[in-house]
């Protein structure tokens, strides 16, 4: 077993126009002061790193690393949610995703999937660069507009939908592969893969590729009712990054699992800080260490309700207590006999 390291918190949803949060370093300073020890830089935002001049120059990788450093903090993982979401878009979201990508590529789909894939491809050398072994993403979706299956899906089409998926990703999971990186899914509404039946597909499809790992995020599951501590037992050889969000589902007469349409604050499901939703921390920890887990717990903040430098804060402290430090005795070492087969046998009476 090993302790988890950590309090970490993932920067996406908190930078800004205004400081601390509109430079690295700021931003970094803010973090250490509320007591979190390291943090996942978002890769659109160049504000933080750019992701292209990380992959070409270590110098400017050890620049980034030193930025951090000198804040008392270390980079936990990359992270390229928004464009591992345009690897693969289905027509029917072009205009909606076409905001995560730059001018130069909107309204050119083909355009802006080859830009996304080389995002990935400089992400996994970015990553090799600055030291790192775990990055964080999307997986992005051809089927999400068919995941209830009205009208009748046809025959093949999911089976296509995943071979085609794992086409476009082989290429990348080989580039991170080539730099000793893994690649961490987040599995995700939205996304292909979006719960445990979904990866197993996508696995197969790629071959069980080393590098297709899993970034666990149980507020996911909540609103989904899917068994977010079974998963572990299921998945956690492949889990390599952790979010630690909290949500909470509370179903009524009138909406369930699909939301209604509502906005975030009116949905049956919906995320809240660290210890306001419903999520069983104390026994996700508790198994993660169990299954040797030696990855970060980072703190992403999404909250309907709280403001996010008080989830911010709080998350750091809710994080610190659940960390748990792996013991290196037994408890009962104090009642242990030694070896002694003369005396093994007698008690067996063999």
């Amino acid at each position: 077993m090993k302790t988890i390291k950590g309090p970490g918190i993932f920067l996406a949803q908190f930078a800004g126009e205004e400081a601390p949060f509109n430079t690295l370093p700021a931003i970094c300073d803010w973090a250490k002061s509320l007591g979190f020890v390291g943090i996942q830089i978002p890769t659109n935002d160049t504000r933080f790193i750019d992701i292209q001049k990380a992959a070409e120059s270590k110098t400017y990788a050890d620049e980034i690393s030193g930025i951090v450093n000198e804040a008392g903090l270390q980079i936990t993982e990359l992270s390229t949610h928004l464009q591992g979401q345009l690897v693969a878009v289905n027509p029917a979201y072009d205009v909606l995703f076409d905001g995560f990508a730059p001018k130069s590529v909107h309204g050119n789909s083909k355009a802006r999937t080859e830009w996304a894939v080389q995002q990935l491809k400089y992400a996994a050398v970015a990553s090799k660069n600055l030291g790192l072994n775990a990055h964080a993403t999307f997986s992005g979706s051809l089927l999400w507009h068919t995941v209830y299956p009205w009208p009748q899906r046809p025959a093949g089409l999911v089976e296509d939908g995943f071979k085609e998926l794992a086409r476009r990703w082989i290429p990348i999971l080989n580039t991170f592969d080539e730099n000793g990186v893994d690649v961490c899914y987040e599995i995700h509404a939205g996304e292909d893969l979006f719960d445990g039946q979904t990866y197993e597909m996508f696995l197969e499809q790629v071959n069980n590729h080393p590098r297709a790992c899993l970034l666990y995020d149980p507020s996911h599951f909540i609103i989904q009712c899917l068994d977010y501590v079974q998963y572990i037992d299921h998945y956690h050889e492949r889990i390599k990054a952790f979010h630690v969000k909290d949500a909470e589902f509370n179903p009524t007469g009138k909406q369930g699992v699909y939301g209604g349409y509502q906005n975030w604050p009116d949905r049956a499901g919906r995320f809240r800080s660290l210890g306001d939703g419903q999520v069983d921390y104390k026994t996700i920890f508790s198994k993660l260490t169990q299954y040797g887990y030696s990855g970060w717990a980072v703190l992403e903040w999404e909250c309907a309700l709280k403001h996010p430098e008080d989830g911010a804060r709080e998350g750091a402290e809710f994080i610190k207590d659940h960390i748990i430090r792996v013991t290196d005795k037994t408890f009962d070492d104090f009642a242990s006999a030694h070896t002694n087969r003369d005396a093994n046998a007698k008690i067996l009476g063999i």
